[in-house]
């Protein structure tokens, strides 16, 4: 028997068949599949890809460099940003450019990319544009990298809550394949809703690498009937203000969920014929769900014959609250899952309060009836986590001796963790060798200098006199406010290279306007 050929340009070559790939890779493939779509569907379009590296979005930039050669001919145009927020209002001109009379292309959809930080810095860029809204034949996907357990980010990243205050529909994909399923169901959503689409990626899904079957024509897209207001939702000019509001309330979130529904982003992946206990959950969440479950010795048919259903949640925002009531109705109790803040769970409470009492199922999540928590809010959710909590819920309907010895394993080890002594060595980070920072960052004795964003902070670890941190950017803006109520009269303050061109050049500005007393040392490597 003769092997198929193998190369490691099949992921960018093939268009269907099983490719191995990364989650990062899949978002390059996925901007060659809507291109691939489009031009089936007769449609002339082109793709734009801008953004600023940062973990977990910090191979983006480099997979597409690697894949250079394929993108001309699948039209791609890639540009990193100087930085997120100006991304963002290019991403806007990519929509704006299928109003003018000399454009080239039926639409441009584009796909913008940032980590957790960068999207808070972009919010006004980002509200202006999905107010504007996206072209028929375009589509804006925004990408985040959300780093649940702060990883490499100086703070808890979870994106859902901005995305939600932005009125943006939220994809939360939870696998490698999914990244292009959903994807592909991000931009036709995109340019059906006339709205910015949030799509939120992790570590777990960027950073891992899967097998993925690409059957020709997948994701079947439906568009459902819906009844638009005249004129439609898609951008335009001139645009009123107050106008552009009322579309985006009254109209573009109400298509979102009926896209959702009519291609079934939402999955029910477990059905009891007799439901007793629901369990909700969305994107990484859904998954460990599964995988607790299977830990406490509970396969998918076991859980339908016990009486539990599983609903996956694919649009975690706009929620479609006639599937989740549906599903919801009659239940004993649901309990979601999901990481970080408390937005499901506050939705399925909504959703169910108007149900009559024999038919409202108790709902549960990060506390149980009672207040305490049984679901942590902090760090990053694992399925050890989850079946503990869902072992709780389903005790009184099944104890089963694999579930008992699978908890016991648990606390076993929760507790010699608690009982495990710290090393007695500590190795503090330290810079490479032959780094110029090791000796940029050093200052003369008795001057202090504060830190930033880059490599370089970990001088702050050591006995050198490096202290504190800004925002990427802020880098010396602190000491605008700190120094009127210190005695000290001056300060060193380190700025990386890339940060300065990134945004750190105004705060820069700002010291020279308040007239501090303060050193820039601008860290080159």
């Amino acid at each position: 028997m003769q092997l198929a050929q193998v190369s490691l340009d099949d992921k960018y070559q093939n268009i269907d068949g099983s490719l191995y790939l990364t989650g990062t890779q899949a978002l390059v493939k996925l901007a060659m599949l809507q291109g691939v779509r489009d031009r089936a569907a007769g449609l002339n379009t082109a793709c734009f890809i801008s953004g600023y590296r940062g973990s977990p979005m910090h191979n983006l930039d480099k997979e597409l460099w690697r894949a250079e050669r394929f993108l001309p001919q699948n039209q791609i145009h890639f540009l990193p940003a100087v930085n997120e927020d100006i991304a963002v209002t290019s991403h806007w001109g990519t929509q704006q450019s299928s109003l003018f009379s000399d454009a080239l292309y039926d639409g441009v959809y584009s796909l913008w990319y940032g980590k957790g930080p960068g999207l808070d810095r972009s919010v006004d860029a980002m509200r202006h544009a999905n107010l504007a809204g996206t072209s028929r034949y375009g589509g804006v996907l925004a990408v985040v990298g959300d780093d649940h357990g702060m990883t490499s980010t100086d703070v808890p990243a979870v994106s859902e809550p901005t995305f939600i205050d932005l009125m943006m529909p939220v994809l939360y994909p939870g696998n490698v394949a999914e990244l292009i399923e959903f994807g592909l169901y991000g931009w036709a959503l995109s340019r059906f809703c006339g709205a910015w689409v949030g799509f939120k990626a992790t570590p777990d899904t960027l950073d891992t690498a899967a097998s993925v079957l690409l059957p020709t024509d997948w994701p079947r897209i439906v568009l459902p009937d819906y009844p638009f207001p005249e004129g439609g939702v898609s951008i335009r000019t001139p645009d009123p203000w107050v106008d552009q509001e009322a579309r985006l309330r009254d109209h573009k979130m109400g298509a979102a969920v009926a896209f959702a529904r009519a291609n079934g982003i939402d999955k029910v992946l477990i059905a009891s014929p007799r439901p007793r206990l629901g369990i909700v959950a969305s994107g990484l969440a859904a998954f460990a769900v599964l995988e607790a479950l299977d830990s406490l010795g509970i396969d998918l048919e076991f859980a339908a014959e016990l009486g539990i259903s599983v609903l996956k949640i694919g649009m975690p925002h706009p929620i479609d609250e006639l599937s989740l009531r549906q599903f919801c109705d009659g239940l004993e109790e649901v309990l979601v899952v999901e990481e970080k803040r408390r937005i499901i769970e506050l939705a399925v409470k909504d959703v169910l309060y108007g149900l009559p009492e024999t038919r409202r199922p108790r709902v549960v999540g990060r506390c149980n009836e009672i207040g305490k928590e049984i679901l942590s809010g902090v760090g990053q959710l694992g399925p050890d986590a989850v079946a503990i909590a869902i072992a709780g819920r389903i005790q009184s309907f099944h104890n089963s001796a694999k579930m008992q010895a699978r908890l016991a394993f648990l606390e076993g080890k929760a507790s010699e963790r608690r009982a495990r002594s710290p090393l007695s060595v500590v190795r503090t980070p330290f810079f490479c060798s032959g780094c110029p920072h090791n000796t940029s960052t050093r200052v003369p004795d008795g001057s202090r200098a504060h830190g930033g964003v880059g490599c370089h902070f970990m001088a702050t670890n050591m006995a050198r006199d490096n202290v504190t941190h800004p925002q990427m950017g802020g880098e010396g803006a602190t000491w605008i406010g700190m120094s009127s109520f210190v005695a000290t009269d001056h300060v060193f303050q380190n700025l990386g290279d890339g940060t300065y061109f990134h945004s750190g050049l105004l705060a820069l500005r700002a010291c020279i306007a308040a007239g501090v007393n303060i050193t820039y040392k601008i860290l080159y490597n």
